[in-house]
């Protein structure tokens, strides 16, 4: 999904110290946290990737290509449970681990002023639903971020327009309630202030061994203020088709709500399993938030979902999944819900999945024993 630029004129938010730091993206001062971000040298990433072999390719982005790759095992204050020994390589290459190595491409969409935001970004944070950036490398006019490797991909390839099997349910559900978990961190970071995302999409949104879901790249992420009214005014709109917020989009006004906007798109991605725009001789299906919003107010959703989970949704779940996800692509952002509240009612949307699961399997068994 291409990501939209437009240039406007407004006046900036006060940044935290640390994310407003001036820069040289090429320079070794970069405002950091060292103990939990190393910094490599363009030798170890070459090893790393075999000489950025083409083979090693396991995807492209904005920013470039990305590498599958080995670098030494190296020990990283407050991720080591995040860390599965089984899943990055120690088994294979004892001392080593998996990495995906993400490096600038010259002419790229994005370029330096992301390629810091995302160091800066993630070298303060640590969730476990947060992509883990491991260090960097920036001697030799190359820009590259080093991330530990998820083993699935993306959230996207396992929805549609590739060869994988359909997921179940339960685990959709359960991925959008970890996606969740990581927005509502991010908009609410030790009380303190606010950090947008700004580009939640599928394709941003990455599955380890065990399928758990880490939100990543973030590269167009601003800092906001707490206030609940108060927006980020911004010098150029930055995000992906299909995913803008509406008001963001008219205004250039972004708020934590832009972001529950685009978690509201994501939610009817994972249930429908179709892309947030199409081409189609119907106008009314082009838009997927468009869509989902017509048929709710028609009662047709269950039209529109995945035909891989027909009756695979309790009742009550997919009325519960159904109005948040319509609540969080509100045209106005105040009317909203907060990520807070996603959470919570996601949560309880999954214990009506897992309570009606279990009533079916009590019937079933006593329909065996008693026949």
């Amino acid at each position: 999904m291409d990501r939209v630029l437009v240039s406007v004129s407004c006046a900036g938010f006060v940044l935290p110290q640390w994310a407003r730091s001036k820069f040289n993206p090429r320079s070794q001062n970069l405002s950091i946290n060292t103990l939990i971000c190393q910094r490599f040298s363009i030798a170890e990433i070459k090893s790393a990737t075999n000489n950025f072999d083409d083979a090693s390719v396991v995807g492209v982005g904005g920013f470039g290509n990305v590498y599958r790759g080995l670098i030494r095992r190296i020990f990283i204050p407050g991720s080591q449970k995040h860390f599965n020994p089984g899943s990055n390589g120690a088994k294979k290459f004892p001392g080593k681990m998996e990495v995906a190595i993400k490096r600038h491409k010259p002419g790229s969409k994005q370029g330096a002023e992301e390629f810091l935001n995302e160091i800066e970004m993630l070298s303060q944070l640590r969730h476990r639903n947060l992509v883990l950036l491991i260090g960097y490398c920036n001697s030799k006019k190359e820009m590259i971020l080093v991330y530990n490797f998820m083993a699935r991909g993306n959230l996207r390839d396992h929805l549609y327009n590739s060869n994988k099997p359909s997921m179940p349910w339960k685990r959709r559900l359960q991925i959008c309630i970890d996606v969740a978990h990581a927005l509502h961190y991010l908009h609410s970071c030790a009380n303190k202030y606010t950090i947008i995302h700004s580009d939640v999409k599928t394709t941003n949104i990455l599955l380890d061994e065990e399928w758990v879901a880490k939100v990543s790249d973030f590269g167009l992420s601003r800092i906001g203020p707490r206030e609940s009214k108060a927006h980020v005014c911004v010098t150029a709109m930055k995000g992906s088709f299909g995913y803008i917020d509406p008001e963001y989009y008219k205004r250039q006004h972004l708020t934590e709500k832009s972001d529950v906007y685009s978690f509201g798109i994501v939610l009817f991605e994972v249930l429908c399993a179709r892309p947030p725009l199409i081409h189609t001789t119907d106008p009314r299906q082009e838009s997927l938030g468009n869509w989902v919003r017509y048929c709710y107010q028609n009662g047709t959703m269950a039209e529109i979902m995945d035909p891989t989970l027909n009756g695979k949704i309790a009742p009550k779940c997919f009325r519960m999944f159904c109005e948040i996800g319509v609540s969080c692509l509100s045209e106005i952002g105040t009317q909203r819900p907060s990520m807070h509240d996603v959470v919570w009612v996601l949560g309880n949307a999954l214990q009506l999945q897992e309570k009606a699961e279990i009533s079916v399997a009590h019937s079933s068994s006593k329909h065996l024993l008693s026949s």
